[in-house]
C-alpha cells in the first residue's frame, strides 16, 4: 500500500520541479529581453494587431474588448502617476538628497515600464484565449460601449493632466539633458572673411 501513495507523491514532486524549471527558463529569457524596450513594445503591438484582427473576424467578444480596455487604462494611469502622490504626502519643495550615497529622482512611476509592458501583453494574451470560447461572447451592442470608453478615457485623462499640471511634473523621460559649458561672451568671438 505504501507504494502506490509514494509513486503519487514522487509524480507530484517532479511535476513541481518540472514548473519551477520552467518558470525560472520563462524569467530568464524575459529577463534577457528588458533591454531591448523597442522590441518588446513592437511585438505586443504586432499581439494586439493579432488581437484586434480576431476580433474583427469573428464579429464578437466586444465586452472582453471592452474590458481589456479598461484594465489598459488603469495600467496607463499607474505609468503615468508619481509613485509617491503629492496630494496625500506633501513636501515643501523639491526632495533633496541628504546624504552623500542618495541619489536624486525627480520622477519614480508607480508601475515602471517594464511591468507596464509585461501587463498589457499578458493581458493581450488571455483576450486572446478568451476569443476561442464562446462562453465569453456576451451580445452587446458595441458602440454604446465604445462610447463609454472614450468617454471615460477623456475623463480620466483630463484629471491626470490636471494633477501633472497642478504638481509639476512629466512622467516621461525625453532623454539625458545636454548641457554645454559656459558660453564665451561676444567679444571672444571671430569671425573668417
Amino acid at each position: 500500500m505504501e507504494g502506490v501513495g509514494d509513486g503519487g507523491a514522487s509524480a507530484a514532486a517532479a511535476l513541481n520541479q518540472r514548473r519551477l524549471e520552467l518558470s525560472k527558463l520563462f524569467q530568464y529569457y524575459l529577463d534577457k529581453t528588458t533591454p531591448h524596450a523597442l522590441y518588446r513594445w513592437i511585438g505586443t503591438v504586432g499581439l494586439a494587431l493579432l488581437y484586434a484582427l480576431r476580433v474583427y473576424y469573428v464579429q464578437g467578444f466586444y465586452v472582453v474588448t471592452y474590458g481589456l480596455g479598461i484594465y489598459i487604462l488603469n495600467l496607463l494611469i499607474g505609468f503615468l502617476s508619481p509613485l509617491v502622490d503629492p496630494e496625500l504626502e506633501p513636501s515643501d519643495g523639491a526632495m533633496l538628497p541628504t546624504k552623500g550615497s542618495d541619489e536624486f529622482k525627480p520622477f519614480i512611476r508607480r508601475l515602471p515600464e517594464f511591468k507596464f509592458w509585461y501587463a498589457i501583453t499578458k493581458a493581450f494574451c488571455v483576450a486572446f484565449v478568451m476569443t476561442f470560447f464562446s462562453l465569453f461572447d456576451v451580445p452587446v451592442f458595441w458602440p454604446i460601449l465604445l462610447c463609454y470608453w472614450v468617454v471615460l478615457f477623456i475623463l480620466t485623462m483630463r484629471r491626470q493632466i490636471t494633477h501633472m499640471i497642478r504638481y509639476k511634473y512629466i512622467p516621461f523621460n525625453l532623454g539625458k539633458q545636454k548641457y554645454s559649458g559656459k558660453r564665451p561672451s561676444g567679444s571672444g568671438s571671430s569671425t573668417r572673411e
